[in-house]
């Protein structure tokens, strides 16, 4: 019954395609080249050429191939802006919307798991999805108390789709690197693969939303939807109007920027510790700017939204003591502690010895926002970290490769980069120092008293 492109061949021929298409555009870009035209407008509509494809085939997919094009939007800061451009608005297009499931398909999927008087449950239902994502879309509605509620239908065949994509999109993973220089991205496609189970079991994700939902019932900053009803496939939540955060990204005043980021930066870092949860999916789609109820207020006021809890990291203590207390030392200058750190957590494998004052320098570029009351994230900051250690001739790429990244960091490590990434792309100032202090256990050195 589903409309989804979910045969494997189907998939895979459409995924396998891609490679072609990149091979193709580059001997037309030679050509055209060898027929006068300058490097640069040639590799500018290379590059344009490239991402309508790319993200076209993405998006048609939905599954874990638009699941990836999601996660790479996050990064188009780091690259140049020549080839950034082109691809922004591609990338946008993921963030917050997807082709929809035919009406006949979404009434289908709600007659089997909420039962055939299933409209009785709802006061009003809007067979026009207000947005669609990679396994699911959601519909506006009123549930039967009178609460307007997002109603979350999985796509049938979503499982299927989701590991043909991943299981396509890593083995051409070396052609999709160029992307986003000096990420590996052959790791972040098998982490996916691996927590597709979760992905799909709506249960846990109520449950996760609805422990943070009641952690965040109070909070003045942050506001996460109510859970109201679950069920395989489905999962209905409260309405949660706002400004999405792919709209703060583009038209958004400077003090919209700034609340924006330092409220991503206080939920990143004050999740874990309040719920135990680390949110592991930070793509602007899953956020919404809230505006004070008093508009005297101003952007100070505003509350950050949080949707989509399906993919989370479970951190029973918070985020390890270990991250805290390395980056303290790293801004005190303490090579040799942050060296025996990173050691005994498996950062550098007992067979590799390195410098510690060279991983010092090479890890201080990086951690600058820690450093500094207040710091202004940016395309161009997030361009030379990336280039730094994309750049084979440099020091930071040689000392990068010999260093390793523990399983149990990965998610965490992917997170922490997603949302700096989306900082950038907000050019936002950001008093993250101060989210740290208060959220980062062993970042402030303990009173002796």
């Amino acid at each position: 019954m589903s409309d989804l492109p979910r045969k494997a061949v189907t998939r895979t021929a459409k995924l396998a395609a891609l490679p072609l298409g990149f091979a193709g555009r580059a001997t037309w870009g030679l050509g055209k080249r060898i027929g006068g035209r300058s490097a640069e407008l040639v590799a500018r509509e290379l590059q344009q050429r490239t991402a309508e494809q790319l993200f076209k085939v993405l998006g048609e997919l939905k599954g874990g191939a638009m699941k990836f094009g999601q996660a790479m939007s996050v990064f188009e800061s780091a690259l140049p802006e020549e080839v950034a451009g082109p691809y922004r608005a591609a990338l946008t297009k993921l963030q917050d919307a997807a082709p929809p499931m035919p009406t006949r398909t979404v009434h289908a999927v709600l007659e089997e798991r909420l039962g055939p008087e299933w409209r009785e449950l709802f006061l009003e239902f809007e067979d026009k999805p207000a947005a669609a994502a990679s396994i699911g879309q959601v519909h506006r509605a009123v549930w039967h108390d009178g609460r307007e509620v997002a109603v979350k239908v999985q796509y049938p065949g979503a499982g299927e789709a989701l590991l043909s994509d991943l299981t396509q999109l890593s083995r051409f993973a070396r052609l999709l690197g160029p992307l986003v220089p000096g990420m590996d991205i052959k790791p972040l496609i098998a982490e996916m693969r691996d927590r597709v189970s979760e992905e799909l079991d709506y249960a846990l994700e109520a449950e996760a939303q609805r422990i943070h939902a009641e952690e965040f019932a109070d909070d003045p900053d942050v506001v996460v939807p109510a859970v109201v009803h679950q069920s395989e496939q489905i999962l209905v939540t409260e309405w949660m109007d706002g400004v999405p955060l792919a709209e703060v990204i583009a038209d958004g005043t400077e003090a919209q920027r700034d609340r924006a980021g330092q409220l991503l930066a206080r939920f990143l870092f004050s999740g874990p510790a309040r719920t135990g949860l680390l949110h592991a999916d930070p793509h602007p789609g899953n956020f919404r700017l809230l505006p004070d109820t008093n508009e005297d207020e101003g952007p100070e006021g505003w509350r950050l939204g949080v949707l989509d809890f399906g993919t989370v990291d479970r951190l029973p203590g918070g985020l390890p003591e270990t991250i805290g207390t390395c980056l303290r030392m790293a801004v005190a200058g303490e090579a040799d502690t942050v060296y025996e750190l990173l050691c005994a957590e498996g950062f550098v494998k007992e067979s590799v010895a390195l410098d510690p004052d060279a991983v010092l320098a090479y890890l201080l570029p990086i951690i600058e926002p820690a450093e500094v009351e207040a710091f202004a994230f940016s395309r161009g900051w997030m361009r030379t970290q990336a280039a730094r250690i994309a750049d084979p001739r440099s020091p930071a790429h040689q000392l990068g490769k010999q260093l390793n990244l523990p399983p149990s960091y990965l998610l965490i490590h992917r997170v922490t980069l997603s949302t700096i990434g989306v900082l950038c792309q907000l050019n936002a100032t950001v008093g993250l120092r101060t989210e740290l202090a208060d959220w980062l256990p062993g970042f402030e050195a303990e009173d002796p008293a």
